[in-house]
C-alpha cells in the first residue's frame, strides 16, 4: 500500500478527490474504483507497484497513430477502474482487484525494463485499465522515466481532477483518451459516469501534450447521427488535426448487442472527415481506414497492416510530395 494523494477529512470520513467522484469513505471502506481504500484515518493506494498486465505492444494497439508510428512501448496495467461501462472490453482488469495479486513493480524498476530494450522504444504506456486510479505508481514512474529522456503515454477514459491532472501532465507526452458518448444520459446509462469533466479534461490535454481520441460506436446507442457531428465539431474546435480513431463494437462484459454494422462506422467515418484530418476506423478489418493520407494532396504517408505501421510518403514530419506539415511525433 502506499499513501494516497489528493483527499480530504471530512469530520471522521475521508473525501477521495483523485476523481470526479469525490467518494465519501469511513474507515475501512473502498472507493468505487475498487483500489483506494482508508486504513487508520488515512487513504491508502492498495494497488501501488501491482501490474495485472506487462507487455510489450506496438504503439500503434493503444492506439497512437501519430505518436512514434512502429515503435513499441512498454504497456502497463492493474486492477481497477473509476467508471462502470456496461460494455468494457477490459472488465477483468477494470473490475479486478488487487488481492488477486500480479507482478510488483517498482519505478526503478520499470525504467530498467526500458533501458533494456534499447533504442527501439520510446517509452511506457499506463494502460489496459484506467491507469489515473494507479496515480501514485504512475506519477513517480513517469517522473522518473522522464528525467531520464523516456516518453510516458495514458491511454485514459479521461475522468480525473484538474488538481491531479496539472501535476501529473509536465511527465506525460501522450494521451489517448476514450470519449465513450456524447451525451449525459449515455454516460450515466452506460458508464455510472459524467460527460462533462472529461470534455473538461481533453480541453486541458490538448494544450499540453498529443492527444488522440478513441470512440467506441455502439449501434441504437451512441451512434445518432445529431450527437455524433456535435462530437465531431466540439473536437475539430480543440484541433482540426487531432487523430479520431472511431471503432467497432463487438458484444461484451454486460452489454450483448450486434457488432456495429460497418456502413455506420463508414459512414460516421465520412461526417467527421468534414471536420478532422485524420480519421482512422478501428476492428473493422480494414487497412486502408488506418492509413494516414495527406490532408492537402491525398498523398499516402503511413501506411499500416494490423499494428505494423510503415512510413512511406514523409519527409521528416512533412508530407514528402507537397510538404504539409503533419501532426507526429517521430
Amino acid at each position: 500500500m502506499e499513501k494516497a494523494r489528493f483527499y480530504i477529512r471530512e469530520n471522521d470520513q475521508i473525501r477521495c478527490l483523485l476523481c470526479p467522484r469525490h467518494c465519501l469513505l469511513a474507515e475501512g471502506q473502498v472507493g468505487i474504483c475498487g483500489v483506494r481504500r482508508v486504513f487508520g484515518g488515512e487513504l491508502y493506494a492498495e494497488n501501488y507497484g501491482m501490474a495485472a498486465a506487462v507487455n510489450w505492444d506496438p504503439v500503434e494497439k493503444k492506439p497512437l497513430y501519430h505518436f512514434y508510428p512502429g515503435s513499441q512501448v512498454l504497456s502497463l496495467g492493474t486492477y481497477g477502474c473509476n467508471l462502470k461501462c456496461s460494455f468494457c472490453q477490459n472488465w477483468s482488469l477494470a473490475e479486478g482487484r488487487p488481492e488477486q495479486g500480479g507482478t510488483m513493480l517498482s519505478p526503478e524498476r520499470v525504467l530498467e525494463l526500458v533501458r533494456a530494450r534499447g533504442s527501439s522504444t520510446p517509452g511506457v504506456a499506463f494502460t489496459y485499465n484506467e491507469p489515473t486510479i494507479w496515480y501514485e505508481f504512475v506519477y513517480d514512474t513517469a517522473r522518473l522515466l522522464h528525467e531520464h529522456g523516456y516518453a510516458n503515454v495514458m491511454v485514459s477514459n479521461g475522468y480525473i481532477g484538474l488538481e491531479a491532472l496539472e501535476e501529473l501532465l509536465p511527465y506525460i507526452d501522450g494521451f489517448n483518451i476514450d470519449l465513450k458518448g456524447f451525451s449525459d444520459s449515455f454516460y450515466q446509462e452506460y458508464c455510472r459516469g459524467r460527460r462533462k469533466p472529461v470534455l473538461r479534461v481533453l480541453e486541458k490535454v490538448a494544450k499540453r501534450c498529443h492527444l488522440e481520441v478513441t470512440s467506441l460506436l455502439i449501434p441504437s446507442v451512441n451512434d445518432d447521427p445529431w450527437e455524433l457531428e456535435q462530437m465531431f465539431g466540439w473536437l475539430a474546435d480543440l484541433s482540426p488535426d487531432l487523430p479520431l480513431h472511431i471503432s467497432r463494437y463487438f458484444p461484451s462484459h454486460r452489454l450483448n448487442l450486434p457488432p456495429t454494422p460497418l456502413e455506420i462506422l463508414y459512414r460516421a467515418r465520412e461526417m467527421a472527415l468534414e471536420k478532422l484530418n485524420y480519421v482512422y476506423l478501428g476492428n473493422v478489418g480494414d487497412s486502408k481506414a488506418a492509413y494516414t493520407y495527406c490532408p492537402r494532396c491525398s498523398r499516402l504517408l503511413i501506411e499500416r497492416s494490423g499494428y505494423r505501421a510503415r512510413i512511406a510518403g514523409l519527409d521528416g514530419s512533412n508530407c514528402r510530395y507537397c510538404g504539409q506539415p503533419i501532426p507526429l511525433i517521430l
